[in-house]
């Protein structure tokens, strides 16, 4: 499966390889108590939320994370 910035966070999490991906470059984020919340969201959608920029989620570091998740798979 290839990951965009369609993809939702749940996407992500849901596959091991992506979900290390994502611990490496956003850490706390597979265990944040809020997940619930955002993880049916598309990682455009989150990124539009001001909480992103205050996690330090960017553009730039969604995108290397799809890109490092999309070579492991």
């Amino acid at each position: 499966m290839n990951f965009t910035l369609d993809s939702t966070l749940g996407d992500l999490l849901n596959d091991p390889r992506a979900k290390g991906v994502v611990d490496k470059y956003a850490p706390g984020v597979s265990t944040n108590p809020m997940l619930a919340m955002v993880k049916g969201m598309s990682l455009n959608k989150l990124l539009s939320l001001p909480q992103a920029a205050q996690l330090g989620l960017t553009k730039e570091k969604a995108e290397a994370i799809l890109t490092e998740a999309n070579k492991l798979g």
